[in-house]
């Protein structure tokens, strides 16, 4: 027998050996537990053969509509429960948040992010209250977010010459790449808050390229994710080379942003940036938890993973609906230049007056939730939901994007209504209704809404307010179609290209 042949037959014989013994567990541990429904699932793999094929999300939701809001999937050897409705996401995320607040033990965010020691990863424990004071109060509170407000306001307006430019080489109407713009536009904003421009003389080209690989590494589930025991496999295909690989490019990126604040400092009179704040919390000798330079480089880290994809994406939907619904478009456009009025130019405090905007946003977020399926949630003790039997170490998926489609909740729930939010209070952090929660909520929610929104809701008025926005020629409403790509958080499958008309001012 060649060695192909014996390591097949060895892997056979040891999955064997496995579905035997938790065969032989099950049944010890009784038939007193009411479980979940569940979909017929298949030896071993148990129902991973389901979530192969297409968007995650929308293969949950399918199966939510013949199983219940609240129903049970095998991965391989994790159990996972996948909620679905508004009711069990408050059940899970606030009333007894305390039991679902943790994280699985992701692989790869293990490789990439230091074990886990940044904020969205991180298993809760002392170590995550921490991180997450720090990013809170020190990096993302109200005041930190506003001393921000010339940097958004100084790259919106560049953003806007960029348009103008490609607007005038556009003469064969082909129209402008507007995706690639709000990537660039979110990446500098998030790269200059973070690290200002001390980047060790590295190319901020490159930091993006890296922090894409990082984000698709993200999304990568590993084998030994759904079956522990098999963790050799993540070695032998490769991953765990790969993961190294992107781990060793992050932390050179962050050690040489970090090293060339050291040198510099902060000039007196100058804002700073996260760096800074973060070189400061590491000088204190806090009497609980002192911050690690590797927790440094976590925090910092999350900052681009949560807040460049899902920002620029955010803004990419929303353009995409607007131009689909050319009547909501004109509604938020009228109000917007409105407001503007004889000012020239979106001013950053516009915004809160700015209710149909504000509107078109939420409601991009209910259809095109940033993260359909959040962070996968952990089970940290046994607990009961909904009248069912939920143990430890039980992983968690609340369906956001299946909640905000949920036909009874929202009347025509898949068309894109701006004015079902202008007349109720739908707070992005889910502190009065879980129907809307595309940031999560409870301990896990996003502390970050306000950065992200911030900038979005800037060039969004600037763009709606300085053009007026068209399809490319040889393209109409009919034929425009919003596909979803693939991934964690899916944005346009092929990138949004209009045209665009400068308002004559």
């Amino acid at each position: 027998m060649d060695p192909v042949q014996l390591g097949y037959s060895l892997l056979i014989l040891v999955v064997s050996f496995y579905a035997i013994a938790r065969s032989f567990r099950l049944r010890r541990q009784g038939t007193n537990q009411v479980v979940p429904p569940s979909p017929p699932a298949l030896p071993i793999i148990g129902n991973i053969h389901q979530l192969v094929h297409g968007q995650r999300h929308r293969t949950l939701q399918a199966l939510a509509q013949r199983h219940g809001p609240l129903f049970l999937l095998h991965l391989g050897a994790v159990p996972t429960i996948v909620v679905s409705s508004a009711s069990i996401a408050e059940e899970v995320l606030k009333a007894q948040d305390h039991a679902f607040c943790s994280r699985p033990p992701q692989h790869t965010a293990r490789g990439v992010l230091y074990d886990c020691r940044d904020v969205g990863f991180c298993p809760y424990g002392e170590r995550w209250r921490h991180l997450r004071r720090i990013a809170v109060e020190r990096l993302l509170s109200k005041q930190r977010v506003n001393s921000f407000h010339d940097i958004r306001e100084e790259e919106v307006g560049s953003l806007m010459g960029r348009i103008r430019s490609a607007s005038a080489q556009d003469r064969k109407r082909r129209g402008v790449n507007v995706t690639e713009l709000m990537v660039s536009l979110t990446y500098t904003v998030v790269s200059r808050a973070a690290f200002g421009n001390k980047l060790g003389g590295m190319d901020p080209r490159v930091v993006h390229e890296m922090f894409e690989e990082v984000f698709q590494m993200l999304q990568t589930i590993a084998v030994s994710d759904v079956f522990p025991w098999l963790a050799w496999v993540d070695w032998a295909t490769g991953l765990d080379a790969r993961i190294k690989r992107i781990a060793g490019k992050l932390d050179s990126v962050l050690e040489n942003a970090l090293q060339e604040h050291e040198r510099s400092g902060r000039q007196d009179g100058e804002v700073g940036d996260l760096l800074d704040d973060l070189l400061f919390v590491l000088k204190e000798d806090g009497p609980e938890f002192k911050l690690e330079r590797t927790d440094a480089k976590g925090l910092i880290a999350d900052m681009f993973i949560a807040g460049t994809d899902t920002t620029f994406k955010l803004m990419e939907w929303a353009m995409a609906e607007l131009i689909k619904n050319p009547k909501e478009m004109e509604k938020v456009q009228a109000e917007v230049r409105h407001i503007v009025g004889a000012h020239g130019r979106v001013q950053e405090n516009m915004l809160d007056d700015m209710g149909r905007l504000n509107a078109a946003m939420k409601e991009t977020l209910r259809l095109h939730p940033p993260a359909p399926l959040l962070i996968p949630h952990e089970v940290i003790q046994d607990t009961k939901l909904h009248g069912y039997d939920i143990p430890a170490k039980t992983r968690v998926l609340v369906n956001v994007w299946a909640i905000g489609r949920d036909t009874k909740s929202w009347v025509n729930a898949d068309e894109f209504q701006p004015e079902r939010f202008m007349h109720r209070a739908f707070d992005y952090g889910a502190l009065n209704d879980f129907r809307f929660i595309p940031f999560g909520a409870g301990r896990r929610g996003c502390p970050g809404i306000a950065f992200g929104t911030r900038l979005a809701g800037l060039a969004l008025a600037n763009m709606l307010y300085h053009f007026n926005w068209e399809l490319p020629d040889g393209e109409d409403l009919q034929s425009f179609q919003l596909i979803e790509s693939t991934g964690f958080s899916p944005g346009l499958k092929c990138a949004l290209t209009l045209i665009a008309k400068p308002l004559q001012e």
